[in-house]
């Protein structure tokens, strides 16, 4: 596995959204988002830092009606250029678990790059916005994510009482999870079936 092979683009057009997503695994953890919402795009920035990927997400979205679409549908483009650069998964440790505090918020997420798309969480934020975010809009995002890469992802909340720090928490121990997970530590497949995807 060379690091050419884990890069991707991906472009997603339709009603509600356009957005165009460039990750790099093997990156510096550069960022650069225009989504239309601060809050996501800080934590887009915090996504990248955090894993050490190099991440571009451009998004014109229908943020008149609201955020929902704008947020889902780059989960699912962020989540199509991980599957992407994963390939078949020669070669990655696969799994990643991290937990991170934020102040009094405490956050762990395991994962398991796979090829099961599947989400575990116990998410409930106290102030349902933070800036121009609507809170339940994390769920949708990480749905997004784990269905398009085709990953399971498991996220506790084990301690918080603010939103933005519980939510910031999640988005780096994602980060840190992935970074672990992504990681090529062989060149075989971790699987006793032979393949994960």
């Amino acid at each position: 596995m060379n690091k050419q092979e884990r890069s991707a683009s991906v472009c997603r057009t339709t009603k509600e959204t356009e957005i165009t997503v460039s990750l790099a695994l093997d990156g510096s953890g550069k960022a650069q988002a225009t989504s239309g919402i601060g809050f996501l795009d800080h934590m887009l920035d915090t996504l990248a830092r955090h894993s050490g990927f190099d991440l571009t997400v451009s998004c014109r979205g229908d943020l008149g009606v609201d955020g929902h679409h704008t947020v889902e549908d780059i989960g699912i483009c962020l989540g199509q250029a991980l599957r992407k650069c994963i390939g078949d998964g020669t070669g990655i440790a696969r799994y990643g678990s991290a937990i991170i505090p934020m102040d009094e918020a405490l956050a762990q997420v395991v994962v398991d790059l796979c090829g099961r798309s599947f989400l575990a969480h116990n998410l409930k934020f106290p102030q349902e916005r933070v800036g121009d975010f609507d809170s339940c809009l994390v769920e949708e995002f990480l749905r997004a994510y784990a269905v398009n890469a085709g990953i399971t992802v498991h996220v506790r909340q084990l301690a918080g009482f603010n939103s933005h720090h519980l939510i910031e928490a999640c988005f780096k121990a994602l980060a840190h999870a992935l970074n672990q997970a992504v990681i090529v530590v062989d060149q075989d497949i971790l699987s006793t079936k032979g393949t994960l995807f």
